[in-house]
């Protein structure tokens, strides 16, 4: 690995030794050249532009665009692939559908899924995106906007506040990107203080970081705060825990 995106987080190591030559949507074609990369990797259709200049000059491009947990698996080993290590990847995706299989054998032994309403982004408001809403479900929750969630664009799953009232959610989960959660500012949404998570005090925020990016955080430490989140009953707040201290 030559250099990374602003967006690497984890693990530390990435982020003390290696330049950051891009944002997510953007980058520089100059520094990405420089390295000399035998390929550059990417994620998401919100990079086409990227990819195009890049390509112009005459850089490898590898763009992956997985929204659903059976897409990132097979990126995993695809990337493992890559490198000569398949047998390592697949190992991999194997341990990460055990621990997922493993959460929703607790889930199924709890007494309720509670209502979930998660929301990717808050002006427009967007609720969220495949992989998202699938761990969710596997964690013990009822996604209320699953049927939103295949939306192949962030266009496809914006929802409005008089939608979110409606469908009622018992728990409030966000994560804003870039931007931190603004607990006071949902809360005055009209109508939202007599959704049931208003009244409980269950409106958490995640880390972006943890849930947002399609590999194996969201598939770790995301899985595991998502479990603690839905199965709180009160306005005690898992998060307190720092979830990024637990799983490369």
């Amino acid at each position: 690995m030559v250099g990374i995106s602003a967006y690497t987080v984890r693990p530390e190591a990435a982020r003390r030794d290696k330049p950051v030559v891009s944002a997510f949507t953007g980058g520089s074609v100059e520094k990405i050249a420089a390295l000399d990369p035998d390929l550059v990797v990417g994620f998401s259709d919100l990079q086409a532009e990227l990819e195009k200049k890049l390509i112009a000059v005459n850089l490898p491009v590898l763009i992956f665009n997985q929204r659903s947990i059976q897409e990132i698996l097979e990126v995993i080993v695809a990337l493992g692939s890559l490198v000569n290590r398949r047998p390592a990847a697949e190992e991999m995706a194997s341990a990460f559908v055990a621990r997922l299989e493993q959460a929703a054998d607790r889930a199924a032994r709890r007494r309720s899924r509670p209502r979930v309403y998660f929301e990717e982004w808050n002006d427009p408001m967007i609720c969220g995106i495949r992989w998202v809403s699938e761990l969710i479900e596997i964690a013990g929750g009822e996604d209320l906007f699953r049927d939103r969630a295949r939306g192949a664009s962030a266009r496809d799953r914006f929802v409005s506040n008089e939608e979110v009232v409606e469908r009622a959610p018992e728990v409030m989960l966000a994560s804003w990107c870039d931007d931190p959660f603004d607990r006071e500012a949902v809360l005055a949404r009209p109508g939202m203080e007599r959704t049931p998570a208003a009244r409980t005090g269950r409106l958490h925020e995640i880390p972006a970081e943890i849930i947002l990016q399609p590999g194996p955080a969201c598939l770790t430490d995301g899985l595991d705060l998502l479990e603690r989140l839905l199965s709180a009953p009160t306005e005690t707040d898992p998060t307190e825990t720092d979830p990024t201290e637990t799983n490369p």
